[in-house]
């Protein structure tokens, strides 16, 4: 099944979810992938400097590992395709329009957004009237 790559589509249907859990992201000098498992890692990215992982903030907290910020996940439930042009740019303006800092992941299916725990409802809520503001309606383009 293939994503939608229309940008106006795209935002008439992001359909945002915030998450309960407050994610960080560490990271694991000499890591490879693997390592970390014992985190419950929503994610990992390999790097030159080691190991990105993004965990449970609960889980780096009984390893003791250290992070420099923490981050609740907004999840766009549009299935966007991963050639689609203009989808992050359209999110990070949004976000940065309220001065809200924002970790963009692209996975297969959605694209995942983290961003600092005390202003996750305002970018839950930016995120919301962007979507509202698409001037499509959602029910149409889907058809």
């Amino acid at each position: 099944m293939s994503g939608i790559r229309n940008l106006q589509t795209l935002l008439a249907s992001l359909q945002p979810v915030l998450s309960p859990v407050e994610f960080v992201f560490v990271t694991q000098a000499g890591g490879r992938y693997g390592d970390g498992a014992n985190l419950n890692p929503i994610a990992t990215f390999q790097e030159s400097e080691g190991l990105t992982l993004v965990v449970p903030k609960e889980n780096a907290d009984l390893a003791f590992e250290h992070y420099t910020g923490v981050f609740r996940m907004i999840s766009l439930q549009v299935h966007s395709d991963l050639g689609a042009v203009g989808l992050t740019a359209a999110v990070a303006d949004a976000l940065s329009k309220r001065d809200i800092s924002a970790n963009l992941v692209a996975a297969y299916y959605h694209d995942h957004v983290f961003v600092p725990v005390a202003k996750a409802n305002d970018a839950l809520n930016a995120l919301q009237e962007l979507m509202k503001s698409s001037g499509l309606d959602t029910k149409q383009q889907l058809k």
